[in-house]
C-alpha cells in the first residue's frame, strides 16, 4: 500500500470515528446523560483528531497541495475552524441548552459541508455533485 493510500485510509477511518464520537457526545449533552462525563469520551476525541489531522497533513504533503492554490482545500480548512468553534460551544461553552443545541446542529451541518467538499473537491460541497442544467 502506498503512503498516500495508507494516509487516506487512516484519514477516512478517523473521520468516521471522530464524527461518531461528536454525535454521541452531543446527543448525551443534549439529553443530560451521565455517561457524557466519562473520561474516555473526553480524551479519545483528542487522540483521534490528532491522528486525523496528521493524516490530512501527510496527504497534503504527499500530493504537494497548497490551500492557497486549491480553493476546495481552503474551504475545508475554513469549515474545520467553524466546526471546531461550534463544537466547543455545543459541548463546553454554550451558556444555555438552547445555545448548545443550536451550536450542535450548526456543527453537524458544517461537518456535512466539510465531507461534501472532500468528496467533490469543490468549495460548493455536495451542491457540486448535483446535476447541472
Amino acid at each position: 500500500m502506498s503512503g498516500y493510500r495508507l494516509a487516506y485510509s487512516v484519514h477516512v477511518v478517523c473521520v468516521v470515528i471522530s464524527a461518531s464520537l461528536f454525535v454521541a457526545r452531543g446527543a448525551a449533552e443534549t439529553a443530560g446523560a451521565d455517561w457524557r462525563k466519562w473520561r474516555v469520551l473526553r480524551v479519545a476525541p483528542h487522540f483521534v483528531d490528532t491522528v486525523l489531522l496528521a493524516s490530512a497533513v501527510t496527504m497534503v504533503w504527499l500530493l504537494g497541495l497548497s490551500p492557497i492554490a486549491q480553493p476546495w482545500l481552503a474551504a475545508k480548512l475554513v469549515g474545520l475552524v467553524c466546526y471546531i468553534g461550534l463544537g466547543l460551544v455545543a459541548l463546553r461553552f454554550g451558556g444555555t441548552k438552547k445555545v448548545r443545541r443550536i451550536a450542535f446542529a450548526g456543527a453537524l451541518v458544517t461537518l456535512a459541508y466539510i465531507v461534501g467538499v472532500a468528496l467533490s473537491r469543490d468549495p460548493k460541497g455536495f451542491l457540486a455533485l448535483l446535476p447541472q442544467g
